[in-house]
């Protein structure tokens, strides 16, 4: 969101989640309405050949690379927390980015963005905050680091004079402190479209979402995520792209959002 002027915002979701003979998700559908993409890189979901072929997909329709690294759980899908040591956090941080950059034009990404559990981990502790932020920083200092908006991450990623882009999420509840409600809790993951819909232009034009428990915060964002597995995902994201530019909100890469772009 952007202040002044006509509200900007990209749009990203999470890709190339299938593995070996298995494909999961809709990806070259998704690809259509999306502006940045998180690709998986292996230690989730994800493989060498999906990972060449997401990214091909990604370039041919002008969808911003970025590496979507996890802890090291293939059998969780990278939703179950690990108790690593800050090293062990870079080490695997690195080693997906740079698996992933492999493939990319010019070995170059756009951004990078953790996955599940590394992701949630990041908001809550500081010193894997600091880890991640420190590992893509020292791959390559130009990459935009994915941080959930008004997040103590986003607070250290800025300390680190990084590129930031904050986000949120068009089909994920939120509690009143401003973190994911946990997947294992209901209504964890909003799947009306409507209110998908609403939510999402709440967020873009106001920069604000109604939490759980009914309050109004403020959740001022530079992208908004939609999942990729939720069920309807490409007609959602459909609705979305298309409910926002109606009003007016252009959508467009994070690149071209955050400073330094």
């Amino acid at each position: 969101m952007t202040s002044g002027g006509a509200a900007k915002i990209d749009f990203n979701a999470d890709i190339g989640e299938s593995f070996a003979g298995y494909e999961l998700g809709l990806d070259s559908e998704i690809v259509r309405y999306i502006t940045s993409g998180n690709i998986a890189t292996g230690f989730h979901a994800g493989d060498p050949d999906w990972m060449a072929h997401t990214v091909a997909l990604a370039v041919e329709n002008s969808v911003g690379l970025g590496a979507h690294p996890a802890y090291p759980d293939l059998a969780g899908f990278g939703r179950r927390n690990m108790d690593l040591t800050p090293s062990e956090v870079q080490n695997v941080v690195t080693y997906q980015v740079g698996a992933l950059a492999a493939f990319a034009p010019n070995r170059k990404l756009q951004h990078v963005k953790p996955h599940g559990a590394l992701y949630n981990t990041a908001v809550a502790d500081a010193v894997v905050a600091e880890a991640i932020v420190t590992a893509v920083k020292a791959f390559d200092p130009d990459l935009i680091h994915v941080v959930l908006a008004g997040s103590q991450w986003e607070t250290i990623a800025r300390s680190h004079g990084v590129r930031v882009a904050r986000e949120c999420y068009a089909d994920r509840a939120v509690t009143a402190e401003g973190t994911l409600v946990p997947r294992s809790q209901p209504g964890a993951v909003v799947h009306d479209s409507d209110e998908v819909v609403a939510r999402s232009l709440k967020l873009a034009t106001e920069g604000k979402v109604i939490a759980v428990d009914g309050t109004e915060i403020d959740f001022s964002a530079d992208s908004i995520c939609l999942h990729g597995d939720t069920a309807g995902a490409v007609e959602l994201a459909a609705a979305v792209r298309g409910s926002l530019e109606s009003v007016g909100v252009e959508i467009v890469a994070m690149n071209a959002l955050v400073d330094g772009g």
